[in-house]
């Protein structure tokens, strides 16, 4: 079992293959995704990662989350989220998750947050009939009917389908085909729609029904940062120029 990764949802496009069809596609971006801290067997009881994404302000942190963080040498993360994982799949603290982790071909399972549409009748939320347009209906068009029964049983059951808050719930969607990857901006392109909003956060794993294919990369593709930005190689080409003068 490997670790998935937190991605930010960017919005849909298409992509054209070389037979000239169109593929609908969600981009997703990794943005600085790191592996902030490990679960294991021995300390916690289970084996995972602890991944964070995005950057958040140093003020806007708590102190025992400015705690964690410097622990792991990385800077505040904006989300973070746990994926279990198998002992052998363990990533080192620090290392960057690139994406290149998924390969093109792969199916994954994505997790995200609906959209939230507030309070809805039981015709948009649970797809009911309504009531009859004429012949003595005059207020009960879009009613859900009775509720309950009579002296027995006396109540309205559970997971009764009434109206009510709709949306803005965890949703996942399974066996999503990876059509792209661009592993210099971070893009994973995933076939059809994905749960959530613009600039939402998703998890992508693994799909956990279909089996992983050949070539898929132990425990996973990423870059060890070791606190080192790629901007470190600015006063090399600065000095080069300047004797080249």
């Amino acid at each position: 079992m490997r670790s998935g990764v937190i991605a930010q949802k960017v919005g849909m496009t298409r992509i054209f293959t070389d037979a000239g069809e169109q593929v609908p596609v969600t981009v997703l971006r990794l943005d600085n995704c790191q592996v902030v801290a490990q679960r294991t067997e021995e300390k916690n009881g289970y084996t995972a990662l602890q991944l964070g994404v995005g950057l958040r302000k140093v003020k806007n942190t708590p102190r025992a989350l400015r705690g964690h963080f410097a622990a792991a040498s990385v800077e505040p993360k904006r989300k973070m989220a746990e994926f279990r994982v198998s002992p052998e799949n363990l990533i080192d603290v620090g290392a960057e998750l690139t994406a290149d982790h998924f390969i093109i071909g792969q199916f994954v399972d994505v997790t995200g947050t609906s959209h939230g549409k507030g309070f809805q009748g039981v015709i948009k939320r649970h797809h009911f009939g309504g009531g009859r347009a004429t012949h003595g209906n005059s207020v009960s068009h879009r009613t859900h009917g009775s509720t309950g029964q009579r002296q027995d049983p006396g109540k309205v059951f559970k997971g009764k389908k009434m109206a009510g808050h709709m949306g803005d719930t965890r949703v996942t969607t399974q066996n999503l085909k990876i059509v792209k990857t661009d592993v210099p901006r971070g893009l994973i392109m995933v076939e059809g729609a994905v749960p959530g909003a613009k600039g939402g956060w998703i998890l992508v794993r693994d799909a956990v029904k279909r089996p992983l294919p050949d070539g898929v990369p132990t425990p996973g593709a990423f870059r060890k940062t070791n606190g080192v930005t790629p901007d470190a190689a600015a006063p090399v080409e600065a000095t080069e120029s300047k004797e080249a003068e």
